[in-house]
C-alpha cells in the first residue's frame, strides 16, 4: 500500500468537503485490494445529525459499485493534529473489512497507521457464517 499516494488522494477528496457549519473539512481515500481508490468528503447539513463523514461517503461509493475487498483507508482533515474515524465510521468499516489498515495524516502529512481492530476492538458484528 502506497501510503503517500493514499494521503494525496484523501487530500484531493478533502477539497470537495461541504462544511459550512464546522469549517472542519475531511477527506478519505479507500483503497481496494484491486488497487482502485474511492474518495469521500464530509457533507454537513443544517440538521447536524444528517451530516455524513468522509469515510462513510467513500465506503458507500465502493459498496454501491460492488467493491467489498479493501486494503486500507486514509483520513485527512483541515484541523491540526490527527483526525481519527468516529465510532459510526469505525462500525461501518468493520461491517466489511475487519482487517483493514487505517491511516490518519496530520496537516503536514505526517501519518500514523493502525489496524481497524486496534482502533475498534469491540465492533458489533453479526455472525456471517452460514449455519
Amino acid at each position: 500500500m502506497d501510503i503517500k499516494l493514499l494521503i494525496k488522494e484523501a487530500r484531493e477528496a478533502q477539497k470537495y468537503a461541504y462544511a459550512p457549519y464546522s469549517r472542519f473539512k475531511v477527506g478519505a481515500a479507500l483503497l481496494t485490494k484491486k488497487g482502485r481508490v474511492y474518495k469521500g468528503a464530509n457533507i454537513e447539513n443544517a440538521s447536524y445529525g444528517l451530516t455524513v463523514c468522509a469515510e462513510r461517503v467513500a465506503v458507500f461509493k465502493a459498496v454501491s459499485e460492488g467493491e467489498l475487498d479493501w486494503e486500507g483507508i486514509c483520513v485527512v482533515s483541515s484541523g491540526s493534529g490527527f483526525a481519527y474515524p468516529c465510532g459510526a465510521c469505525l462500525q461501518v468499516l468493520s461491517e466489511f473489512a475487519s482487517e483493514l489498515k487505517v491511516v490518519v495524516a496530520d496537516e503536514n502529512n505526517f501519518y500514523q497507521e493502525f489496524s481497524l481492530r486496534d482502533l475498534f476492538p469491540t465492533a458489533f458484528c453479526l455472525d456471517k457464517q452460514e449455519g
